[in-house]
């Protein structure tokens, strides 16, 4: 009952916020924002949409070679419903928190035990945050030498800050993977540190809560590095899986009738709007992608056609993943029990 109301209340701050981005991107030109909608040439969105079907299929396989380790049974169809499951999970929460437990509670309904299911997550956002990683680099590099964006001192700090962000969960995944005992000593100092602060209140319920999950997450990385094959093929699906999410503006732009952007440029601009949502504490994101897009894509294209394009595009990255994921919970059941 509890997540319920959580999730609830979630859903209505993300209305709230929805709404207030409406406000702000169409109360200047509302006018003739509606009316390239409305002219917006519906060929480009079709592409836009399937391409991001295509992405969700290529993140459902990069999950679904690793679940194959665990079960033979198990069909890619359920690992493609548990993407799209996930997407409602992770639009309603803030960082994406609530896919992860919701993706261990569906592949234990499943037939795969708790254990394995954490197993299974933690190995798939390995993978997703070293591709993650490498986009970024990739993106930084080519605005490095082809100076893309106009220097704006906010824009700066927010998208260094979050390609730190990234870097050190990616170090910090990697850094868990080979030193536990290290990474124990450290568990044990901070826990420590927090009975002596009062704000842990049980020490060893503590450390036997985060001596668990970093046995797990060892466990995990040990068999991604045992398996090069597998792990190889992880990052490769995707890696590309974010390189066609990152072309999506592309074809809404296009579809408002603007030719001036190029790939390069859209994949660039849309790893640096990724970059800056990543550590925004709101659910998808919001304010901080809006304002992300506003900005970078702003560098190519103005008007009214920069503010269309941001609202087809958030509808398809992100809105029609909750919606269709809203929808695919209500066969949940059904599904498991196949």
């Amino acid at each position: 009952m509890k997540n319920v109301k959580t999730l609830r209340k979630n859903a209505l701050w993300l209305l709230i916020i929805l709404v207030l981005i409406l406000y702000f991107v169409l109360k200047d030109n509302f006018v003739n924002i509606i009316s390239t909608l409305i002219r917006a040439d519906l060929k480009w969105i079709l592409i836009a949409v399937i391409l991001m079907c295509i992405y969700w299929l290529l993140r459902a396989l990069g999950m679904f070679i690793i679940v194959r380790e665990y079960s033979k049974s198990i069909t890619f169809k359920k690992i493609f419903n548990l993407t799209l499951i996930t997407q409602f999970f992770n639009g309603i929460t803030p960082f994406s928190s609530g896919g992860q437990p919701m993706e261990v509670y569906y592949l234990s309904k499943t037939g795969i035990r708790a254990s394995k299911g954490t197993n299974i997550i933690i190995q798939n956002f390995i993978l997703y945050q070293i591709a993650l990683i490498m986009h970024g680099i990739i993106a930084v590099a080519l605005n490095y030498n082809f100076h893309f964006f106009k220097e704006v001192a906010l824009l700066k700090e927010l998208t260094l800050i979050g390609f730190i962000i990234n870097t050190l969960v990616g170090v910090g995944l990697l850094f868990i993977s080979f030193s536990t005992k290290v990474n124990k000593t450290i568990i044990n100092t901070l826990i420590w540190i927090g009975c002596k602060l009062n704000i842990i209140k049980d020490k060893e319920q503590s450390i036997n809560k985060w001596t668990e999950r970093l046995d797990e997450y060892h466990e995990s990385a040990t068999l991604l590095i045992n398996k090069k094959s597998l792990f190889v093929k992880g990052v490769i699906y995707n890696f590309v899986a974010l390189a066609i999410f990152y072309a999506i503006p592309l074809f809404v732009i296009y579809s408002m009738g603007n030719f001036n952007v190029n790939l390069v440029e859209t994949i660039t601009s849309s790893a640096y709007v990724l970059i800056i949502g990543a550590f925004v504490p709101i659910p998808g994101g919001s304010g901080g992608i809006e304002y992300g897009f506003m900005q970078f894509f702003g560098n190519f294209i103005g008007g009214s056609v920069l503010a269309a394009s941001l609202l087809v595009w958030r509808f398809i990255t992100y809105y029609l993943g909750i919606i269709l994921g809203a929808i695919m919970i209500n066969f949940f059941e059904g599904d498991v029990k196949e």
